[in-house]
């Protein structure tokens, strides 16, 4: 039995760190995911250590392994914190017909689009009182679900990995190809361009930029120059300028051609590169405002693409109607 004078009043937060250091299976990888430090982690899993007297984690193996005591506490950890979870979840709607807390994490690329929709909707239909809204890539959102910082995600990953949550599809789109309105080159293949541009596309952190590394990978497409950019509005200012070419989805050429960006669009000579945005949130906890949600936000981003594209923005664009 634990000394409970040894259990600090940051017990949750070590149990939290603890486990996503369990489920990624390194100390690194888990303080990523929880943004902290390595050191900050460790001493964590140190203090639990203490508190329980016993060893969580085997160090004498690279990647440190959990012990069998580990391993207990991983399960009996999980399902401590799911529950405080639920708990917080349960008393912020008792007794409601509306929800009075909102957390969302939404992808850059569509937050300027969506957020004005998304307030009004969570205010007017849900009668939403309290809205924290977290703008970031898929990455992000991962953390945001996982460490229960929030209750839904608008995200191009849907988390296939992670148990306990519902899905929503809200649009599939094709990648376009993107060249400066002064671009008089050959548009038939990405190797004639590239002997004129360099390939401007999002860096390899980010969830587009590995997407489309491996694709131009499997196509043995290797630019000669390359230049990296983690938000689309770097990306497409870039292409404007003329410094270079790139692939982007409608939605992630929005907000440079709300801004009068000089572009030009293209089919992409390749086949096969495409991105789903799905709403992604903790299972049956939101009633049904994430599938609301979904059909609210596939709307607006419909009408902007086809106001600002046109056909081509469109008809790359693939949705069920509801």
């Amino acid at each position: 039995m634990p000394d409970h004078r040894k259990l600090s009043p940051s017990l949750m937060r070590s149990l939290e760190v603890f486990v996503a250091v369990a489920e990624t299976g390194q100390m690194r990888a888990g303080a990523k995911l929880l943004n902290l430090s390595q050191p900050a982690a460790s001493q964590h899993v140190t203090a639990l250590e203490k508190a329980f007297g016993t060893v969580l984690l085997d160090r004498s193996t690279r990647p440190a392994r959990l012990t069998h005591a580990g391993a207990r506490l991983h399960g009996k950890a999980q399902k401590i914190l799911d529950a405080l979870s639920d708990m917080e979840t349960e008393l912020r709607h008792v007794g409601q017909k509306s929800l009075s807390l909102l957390r969302v994490g939404i992808q850059a690329s569509i937050a300027t689009t969506l957020t004005p929709s998304l307030v009004a909707f969570a205010q007017r239909e849900f009668n939403v009182e309290d809205i924290t809204l977290h703008a970031g890539q898929s990455g992000n959102h991962e953390r945001l679900l996982r460490t229960k910082q929030a209750d839904l995600a608008i995200t191009s990953n849907p988390f296939l990995d992670m148990d306990g949550l519902e899905r929503h599809h809200v649009l599939t789109e094709r990648y376009l190809l993107v060249l400066p309105e002064t671009y008089d080159g050959p548009t038939d293949s990405l190797e004639a361009i590239q002997t004129r541009l360099p390939l401007v596309r999002f860096g390899d952190t980010t969830n587009a930029g590995r997407q489309i590394a491996q694709h131009l990978r499997r196509l043995r497409f290797e630019p000669d120059r390359v230049i990296q950019a983690d938000r689309s509005s770097m990306v497409t200012s870039c292409v404007s300028a003329g410094q270079g070419f790139s692939l982007l989805t409608p939605t992630l050429l929005i907000d440079g051609l709300v801004e009068n960006m000089s572009l030009q669009l293209k089919e992409l000579p390749v086949s096969g590169l495409s991105r789903t945005l799905t709403v992604v949130a903790r299972k049956e906890e939101l009633q049904n405002f994430p599938k609301a949600l979904a059909e609210m936000s596939r709307q607006k981003l419909v009408k902007r693409i086809t106001s600002h594209m046109g056909g081509i923005g469109a008809n790359n664009v693939e949705y069920d109607l509801v």
